[in-house]
């Protein structure tokens, strides 16, 4: 398998899943904005959308969708406990989780990360941002070590990813103690350890 990131992109989820599951993997850096990966292929003609995750099968059959290579992962290495038995009620939390944090949580972030944005629409962000931490901390309030049924779930890797952009957009976690906890439970787990020094986000 072959994983398209960006360094410290959502892609970064997966590449944390990818070492919790030890499975045999390679990774390759993806510009988005000239369209290029590290080795000079143009990045399109792999995903069209553009933008990572991207994980290419070994049999040459290409995932996009971070929460979909994040379940596919999780699923066809069931080993790992990384997801739920699917039909239960728990993988239905596990994908409740992973949309919200697609949807709401990871796109509150764009304008900090878009080129042109105005300081009024970052502003406009971290107030929406923090309205998505205040309902994650609700979340943990009742001092879950982790998201879905207590045990790790590729809905941590994700959201952990997502969270951590606080400490790069001048959003302070410490506002939210509990969702700050989380965010280092999770930093401090090998694979995440392994993932982000891959990426060149840690030494």
């Amino acid at each position: 398998m072959k994983l398209y990131y960006k360094p410290g992109a959502c892609s970064l989820a997966s590449h944390i899943a990818l070492h919790e599951i030890g499975t045999d993997f390679e990774i390759e850096a993806v510009n988005t904005v000239t369209g290029e990966t590290a080795s000079g292929d143009d990045f399109r003609q792999i995903n069209p959308k553009g933008y990572v995750p991207v994980l290419r099968l070994d049999d040459g059959a290409v995932l996009t969708e971070g929460a979909a290579i994040l379940q596919y992962l999780a699923d066809t290495h069931s080993a790992a406990g990384l997801a739920p038995a699917a039909g239960s009620m728990a993988r239905a939390r596990l994908q409740e989780q992973l949309n919200w944090t697609a949807t709401e949580c990871h796109k509150a972030f764009g304008p900090l990360f878009r080129e042109g944005s105005t300081e009024e629409e970052k502003a406009a962000a971290r107030a929406a941002v923090s309205g998505k931490f205040d309902l994650i901390e609700a979340v943990l309030s009742d001092d879950r070590t982790w998201l879905v049924e207590n045990q790790f779930s590729v809905a941590d890797s994700y959201l952990f990813v997502v969270c951590n952009w606080a400490n790069f957009t001048g959003i302070d976690l410490s506002d939210w103690p509990k969702l700050d906890a989380f965010v280092q439970r999770v930093a401090a787990r090998p694979a995440a350890q392994a993932a982000m020094r891959a990426e060149g986000v840690i030494q």
